[in-house]
């Protein structure tokens, strides 16, 4: 350690002691004194917690028990408090936190680990890059000419059922619930005696894409497993989005989806899985999906 950076310790050591020492009454308690120079050390605790997270911040509410009741109903940002006409800094540091979440997802990579273990080969869509999948949603429903090929070669064609995987708004979601749901769905349907294709992974993917890989795969049903757009507060929910004999100009209402698939507040992936099993079987059993499914079982069941 040089003399300068010496310095520069013993200058910040000093304002830091100044500063404590004017410190007003009810302000954050000083660090304790066993912790050595240099030591960092936070006075707020960390807001993203449980029992931070939902900490009610209003001062002295009219009805703390009624505001207690409401803001347990909801993960939305109730009774929080303000300083002023401004957040707490408690809020507004969980909010960048949350923020820095959902940032993670959408940038994030799914892992090769997990495309390993379900033997999920990867193609890519007509986007370049992160960057571009975010600004034109049409090239992630359109397959790359180099994918086109692959799928031909490698997977099964006319399967009862094709899944395929695809990144979407959060690698996170893939990352996370993949290895729960995906041999739920395996399992039901192989049980339900229904052929399942090839699986793979379609990076920079959006729903429509579900099109173009039917046109090559020739399926009765194509599911894609997507991840969600992240939340502040949730960032890694799947969807499985699922069309019957999809090509080209069907559209979202020949679609169905079961969405909010995760551990953190939405669906479990087991019990998911099993619902998709379900759906896909009726979707078969009635050859249809979207809003001529509904209108095909409007009152039977």
């Amino acid at each position: 350690m040089n003399s300068t950076t010496v310095d520069i310790e013993a200058i910040v050591q000093a304002v830091l002691a100044e500063l404590r020492k004017q410190a007003p009454a009810g302000a954050a308690t000083p660090p304790p004194a066993a912790a050595a120079p240099g030591d960092l050390v936070l006075d707020l605790p960390d807001p993203t917690l449980p029992e931070f997270r939902r900490a009610i911040g209003v001062e002295k509410p009219y009805d703390l028990e009624g505001l207690r009741n409401l803001c347990a109903t909801t993960t939305a940002r109730l009774g929080v408090g303000r300083a002023g006409p401004r957040p707490r800094t408690r809020t507004l540091l969980l909010f960048q936190a949350d923020h820095g979440v959902t940032q993670d997802a959408i940038y994030g990579e799914v892992s090769e680990e997990v495309k390993t273990k379900f033997n999920l080969f990867t193609v890519t869509t007509q986007v370049h890059d992160r960057q571009e999948y975010l600004l034109r949603p049409d090239l992630g429903r359109k397959l790359s000419e180099e994918a086109k090929k692959v799928i031909a070669e490698r997977c099964v064609k006319h399967p009862q059922v094709q899944i395929v995987v695809g990144d979407g708004l959060s690698a996170a979601a893939v990352n996370n619930n993949l290895p729960e749901i995906y041999p739920i769905i395996e399992q039901g349907l192989k049980s339900a005696g229904i052929t399942i294709g090839t699986p793979f992974f379609i990076q920079y993917a959006r729903v429509g894409v579900i099109n173009d890989v039917n046109e090559i795969i020739g399926a009765d049903l194509v599911v894609i497993l997507l991840g969600e757009r992240p939340g502040l507060g949730v960032a890694d929910a799947l969807s499985a989005y699922m069309g019957y004999k999809p090509g080209p100009g069907k559209t979202d209402a020949e679609r169905d989806v079961v969405c909010m698939i995760t551990y953190h507040g939405g669906t479990n992936p087991l019990e998911a899985g099993a619902y998709v099993v379900e759906l896909i079987k009726k979707t078969l059993r009635h050859q249809a999906s979207g809003v001529e499914l509904k209108l095909k079982t409007a009152g039977a069941e």
